[in-house]
């Protein structure tokens, strides 16, 4: 049945990121193999109306992305995220913020605009750098990104700029208050 499709499908799209540390060190040939496991288990997405559905509310953990930026692919290793990176969706507040852990603990808490049932515009409100300095984002700081799959624990997202973003929950309960949020 279409549960054991979708089974098969996200241990190939797992296979698939396996090894590559989040995507840094995949090859041309390897992000083409990446791309096409993801686009087999999005025809397979159960939860269309993503933005609408529970799943996609909590902390999920980036297990794979094409974005260089997210990576640092381009600087040395030393000053490329080693930690974990996460994304937490409150879509019920249409709030994301995107967090690196270790080395540097930065951050960026965004506003999001649904443009349709699976997609939004990400709207970057305030940075934080080192986990310590807060900056207001400029308005130009902006971006979009459309869920193409979701189940309880995975998630697939195509970005504005052509990236695919792969990401495990790892908190479900995760929510995005800000002061002034009603208790």
């Amino acid at each position: 049945g279409s549960a054991a499709k979708r089974a098969a499908a996200k241990t190939a799209l797992l296979d698939a990121i396996e090894g590559c540390e989040r995507g840094v060190t995949a090859t041309e040939e390897r992000k083409r193999d990446v791309d096409a496991a993801a686009s087999a288990l999005e025809r397979l997405n159960p939860n269309a109306r993503a933005l609408k559905c529970d799943l996609i509310n909590g902390e999920w953990e980036l297990l794979y992305t094409t974005s260089a930026s997210i990576l640092g692919a381009s600087r040395p290793w030393p000053f490329r995220p080693i930690g974990p990176i996460y994304q937490t969706i409150d879509a019920r507040r249409l709030r994301a913020r995107n967090r690196e852990t270790a080395p540097f603990f930065n951050a960026v808490d965004a506003d999001l605009t649904p443009t349709s049932p699976s997609a939004a515009d990400v709207q970057f409100v305030r940075f934080s750098i080192f986990g310590v300095v807060g900056v207001d984002a400029p308005a130009s700081a902006r971006g979009a990104l459309d869920t193409t799959y979701l189940d309880e624990d995975l998630r697939v997202g195509r970005g504005d700029k052509g990236n695919l973003f792969v990401l495990a929950m790892r908190d479900r309960s995760a929510e995005l208050r800000r002061e002034g949020d009603d208790a």
